[in-house]
């Protein structure tokens, strides 16, 4: 049995081929109906006649349906009319099943096909986009193994806060109550002393009643950790791996772009290393696009829209105001008032897909901060502890994984580019 990825080549001309699929579309003239065939690999035409079957089995193949199961057997042929150059006369064929009316079709709702995205799934633009963000997820991973990294697995359920209270999911446990991971950072903290660089893929949840083109309340969660590092450090480790995963996905899913409609040049160019701009001049520049910004506001989905139109490859924006920042960035020793961070926007108006910095390895330091934050040093005994034995300087980012591959194929809102959104308004399908 082959592929029909492996069937559409001169050397199968003439040779008897088995194949499995589903029809993607089917047309019948006189005594010859020609059935589009599609698989996990692409799409190719057959040809059934009364040439090679009896009325009834030719009867039979007509009367299929846009989704319906099948096998057939047949030979290839060069058609330079079908629709990749190739077709397959069937000789003989196994029906699975015949649907009766397949209910996606063009011109249909967003709301429809998110409501019945487990059959959207099978159009040939999802099929891509699948396919993409297997290339993407393959890619972070490759990187990070290529460069003597090691994976954990930290736990989803947590009892303490990475990003604030307010946007936590919270989820009985045995008579206490837990909440859903908003970020592997912690933990992965607590690996660097044993294994100094590690990394994760894993789910994040957050309950931001946002709805931006680019929020989820729950999405893939890319992140890292490096014991002896800096942010500068960081951001160099970062910036090649978001060209190496541009580069990956350019080089092996060439065709999948092109169908979703991605100006594949425009990837080709997006290399290392990236330009890194301070928070105060960016608002400066900000103030010169005439955009309503100023030291101190925080940067939104809009703001970040706005501000990367005019950027035609990521930018690192560093040095954040304190006031911004959660309690366990490090403090610029320059400037306190200014954090050793940053954050990765996406050039075309995509903003933010990756938020990263220095860490507070100071006890006495992180203490000041939590209690600036209200934070409670009880419920972070155990990342206290991280701090009084062996502390050593460190660094880390989390990378929206959907985020990137929104991104990267250009898709208009990141629900394009998830096979399963969960926003504040979709728990189906």
């Amino acid at each position: 049995m082959q592929s029909i990825a492996q069937t559409l080549n001169k050397s199968q001309i003439g040779k008897e081929v088995t194949l499995h699929g589903w029809v993607y579309r089917i047309r019948t003239s006189g005594k010859l109906t020609f059935i589009i065939l599609r698989d996990s690999t692409g799409i190719v035409q057959l040809l059934s006649s009364t040439k090679s079957l009896s009325d009834d089995q030719h009867r039979e193949l007509s009367n299929l349906t846009v989704e319906s199961s099948l096998e057939v057997s047949g030979i290839v042929k060069e058609d330079k009319r079908a629709v990749t150059g190739y077709e397959v006369e069937i000789t003989s064929y196994k029906i699975y099943q015949r649907n009766e009316s397949f209910p996606i079709s063009r011109d249909l709702g967003e709301e429809f096909l998110l409501d019945n995205r487990h059959l959207w799934l099978r159009s040939r633009e999802f099929t891509a986009v699948l396919k993409v963000r297997s290339t993407i997820f393959k890619a972070f991973n490759d990187f990070y193994y290529e460069n003597g990294y090691y994976q954990v697995q930290p736990p989803i359920m947590v009892s303490t806060a990475t990003e604030g209270g307010s946007t936590l999911f919270k989820v009985p446990f045995f008579g206490e109550e837990v909440s859903l991971s908003q970020s592997s950072q912690f933990y992965l903290e607590t690996f660097i002393f044993s294994l100094e660089k590690v990394f994760t893929i894993s789910p994040s949840f957050r309950a931001e009643k946002s709805r931006t083109r680019r929020h989820l309340t729950e999405y893939w969660h890319a992140e890292a950790e490096v014991a002896w590092i800096g942010n500068e450090e960081m951001m160099q480790v970062e910036e090649k791996m978001i060209e190496y995963i541009v580069a990956k996905v350019v080089r092996e899913n060439e065709e999948e772009l092109k169908l979703l409609g991605r100006d594949i040049d425009f990837l080709k160019n997006i290399k290392a290393p990236f330009q890194r701009i301070r928070y105060a001049d960016l608002m400066k520049m900000a103030q010169g696009w005439g955009l309503n910004l100023k030291y101190g506001d925080d940067l939104g989905a809009d703001e970040e829209r706005d501000i990367m139109v005019h950027f035609d490859r990521p930018i690192f924006v560093t040095h954040f105001p304190r006031s911004l920042k959660t309690f366990y960035h490090l403090p610029d020793p320059e400037n306190p008032e200014e954090i050793l961070c940053h954050d990765l926007l996406a050039p075309e108006g995509y903003g933010e897909i990756l938020g990263g910095g220095e860490r507070i390895w100071d006890l006495k330091q992180l203490e000041q901060r939590m209690a600036e934050s209200n934070l409670d040093t009880r419920d972070y005994y155990w990342y206290l502890d991280l701090r009084r034995y062996g502390s050593v300087p460190h660094s880390g980012f989390g990378l929206g994984l959907d985020r990137l591959a929104w991104w990267i194929m250009k898709q208009e809102t990141i629900r394009d580019a998830i096979p399963y959104p969960r926003t504040i308004r979709r728990t189906k399908p």
